[in-house]
């Protein structure tokens, strides 16, 4: 248990006991030849987070290529989340039946050649077509991704979960500026292409340095996804009813605000295409940061303080930013709604330890799955909004819906699932 100092001579023992803390947590991490197939995990998680978050940054590129309007660039990036949600279901079901190993490193590959077809697609009708299918490879890799580690990290899975999260944060933070330079200085195509290569090796690593899992039965992937309709039943549960509800209105919040912040920093706030990538950029490198400790906070202080303390601050942070133009009065404000990114590591954390071993890529699947496809229609609808002038009243709208995210937060239980 961490020390709380009463005195400032007690500061070097706090201290020291953060430090024994921290080095005990990556010792758990990385120890029994763990370290090496987190690191695999983490990286493919990485690069897959990372350059979904360079379709925001070309919007302005396919406004003029392909002639789109914010409403259906929304619309774009909508079908992308929608179909990465809509597999996750049977993504679920496979990881109960064959090795999630297996399914990690198909879902690399299929996303790299995903991308292959949008950066040639000669029509927007096709760009669509192939956003789908880059979606439905998406959707194999996070369930998996969660089942694995629950399986390899049993202490330690809000940790390990932080760990992939975060890295997923660096994907975020780091390629959508080198995408906007590489689409500046030569076309949008290479800055999205530029990233096929890592998702290759990525799924070389993953299978390699990732050790099989035994598969279950023949008829078990079945009887899993048979049985969701188990699952939705126990979704009645107020806790998991509620869990599930929070889950869903953090991702319409996340997908909205991801989708137009640099749009909106431009063309609202009048800040140059550079300082809003620079911005962008922040808001996910903090999550590298929040992510673990989120993780951490669960998996030692519980769920409901945990979730709450990171969520509160998003609530100010779109609230008070249409008042401000100022880089860095938005610069901290950017940094309150980046807390809002630890929420993942806590609410599925919580799933996870929610259902049973022979359900929990299946349970986890289904509530996934509902909760994403409902919050995919987040980008599209605050398209509509910023199309229609109302740029400022759509973040007055996601600070509302978060304080009541907070509120919800409220009725789940202090500790852990089980």
């Amino acid at each position: 248990m961490l020390y709380i100092p009463a005195g400032k001579n007690d500061i070097s023992t706090y201290l020291m006991n953060i430090w024994s803390i921290i080095k005990q947590e990556v010792i758990g991490l990385w120890g029994d030849g763990k370290g090496i197939s987190l690191g695999a995990i983490a990286l493919g998680w990485g690069l897959l987070m990372g350059i979904r978050m360079v379709y925001p940054v070309v919007i302005p590129f396919f406004e003029t290529e392909f002639g789109m309007s914010l409403s259906v660039a929304g619309l774009l990036v909508s079908v992308l989340w929608f179909f990465a949600a809509i597999g996750q279901l049977p993504s679920g079901a496979l990881a109960d039946k064959y090795s999630e190993r297996t399914l990690m490193a198909i879902s690399v590959g299929v996303v790299a050649g995903a991308l292959v077809l949008v950066v040639t697609a000669p029509s927007a009708i096709i760009l669509f077509v192939a956003t789908a299918i880059w979606g439905l490879g998406h959707s194999l890799y996070p369930v998996a991704r969660i089942t694995f580690l629950s399986e390899l990290y049993t202490e330690r899975l809000g940790s390990a979960l932080g760990v992939t999260m975060a890295m997923g944060d660096i994907g975020q933070s780091l390629l959508p500026p080198v995408a906007t330079v590489l689409a500046a200085a030569f076309f949008w195509q290479v800055g999205l292409g530029f990233v096929i290569p890592g998702l290759v090796l990525a799924g070389v690593l993953i299978f390699l340095f990732s050790p099989a899992q035994t598969s279950a039965s023949a008829s078990a992937g079945m009887d899993s996804l048979w049985d969701a309709r188990h699952i939705l039943t126990e979704l009645r549960n107020p806790t998991m009813g509620f869990m599930s509800g929070i889950l869903f209105l953090y991702m319409f919040i996340w997908q909205s605000f991801t989708t137009f912040y640099p749009t909106y920093l431009t063309s609202i706030k009048g800040f140059t295409p550079s300082t809003a990538g620079l911005l962008f950029g922040f808001f996910f490198a903090m999550g590298v940061i929040v992510k673990p400790l989120a993780g951490a906070a669960y998996d030692r202080i519980g769920m409901r303080v945990s979730l709450i303390s990171i969520l509160l601050p998003a609530v100010f942070g779109f609230a008070l930013l249409p008042l401000t133009d100022e880089f860095w009065i938005l610069t901290v404000l950017t940094a309150l709604i980046s807390i809002m990114l630890g929420t993942g590591a806590i609410t599925q954390s919580f799933l996870a330890e929610a259902f049973s071993d022979d359900m929990k890529g299946t349970g986890l699947g289904v509530v996934r799955t509902i909760t994403a496809a409902l919050a995919a229609s987040g980008p599209f609808v605050f398209g509509v909004v910023a199309d229609a002038g109302y740029f400022d009243q759509g973040y007055v709208a996601l600070a509302l819906i978060m304080a009541i995210v907070v509120l919800l937060t409220f009725r789940m239980p202090m500790s852990h699932a089980r």
